[in-house]
């Protein structure tokens, strides 16, 4: 997961929810460096999380199997197969950012490459669509979407949990494992904004005009 942000096309898409909305104008007006965390820096990060995860959760409720498994084209994901996608991924960023947390503040030396707001923008704008790697395209990991969303659903309540009660300096610790440099705190939002970006996929393969009734 890298953010691939197309600068020219800043419209905010029809439905998005009124909680990213706020958020996004919150972030805009946030300093690059917090330290430690600072109150706003947590219910941005808990209001995000909360958001996402309650969508995933809504996005998916009743469908059947075959809504699930339906594919717009033979190289598109499933349903299911995005749910699965998260819940092989989630597990890899949030080890990978209890790993950055652990090495010496070092981010008085470097600057992020990327403001809040392009990570915000990351999860609104699917224009630009990057391809999946690190083993996080094996998609078929989970054949059962129960056992998918229970997955996804135990971690998010991990990770809400951490940053509910955290104490770590997130803006002090940097995190470059995907090539661009940025801060700990944005990629734990990060990880919030890629799971967006899958629900915003989720809803255009049920808007495919082929998409099964039921």
């Amino acid at each position: 997961m890298s953010i691939a942000l197309n600068t020219s096309r800043r419209n905010t898409p029809r439905g998005l929810p009124l909680a990213a909305l706020t958020l996004t104008a919150c972030l805009l007006a946030a300093p690059l460096f917090a330290a430690p965390m600072t109150d706003t820096d947590r219910e941005h990060l808990l209001v995000h999380f909360e958001m996402t995860t309650q969508m995933m959760a809504e996005q998916v409720r009743g469908l059947s199997p075959a809504q699930l498994e339906y594919k717009a084209s033979p190289d598109r994901w499933t349903i299911r197969q995005v749910v699965s996608h998260l819940a092989v991924a989630e597990p890899d960023y949030w080890r990978e950012i209890q790993k950055a947390l652990k090495v010496a503040p070092d981010m008085k030396d470097k600057k992020s490459t990327s403001t809040d707001a392009d990570i915000m923008w990351y999860g609104i704008d699917r224009v630009v669509h990057t391809k999946t790697g690190g083993g996080h395209e094996k998609v078929d990991t989970y054949k059962d979407l129960d056992e998918a969303l229970g997955k996804f659903q135990a971690l998010r309540a991990t990770m809400i949990e951490y940053i509910r009660t955290t104490t770590d300096d997130m803006r002090a610790h940097s995190f470059g494992d995907y090539g661009n440099v940025i801060d700990c705190w944005q990629w734990m939002l990060e990880i919030s904004t890629h799971a967006e970006r899958h629900i915003q996929q989720i809803r255009e393969i049920k808007n495919d005009p082929k998409f099964p009734k039921n």
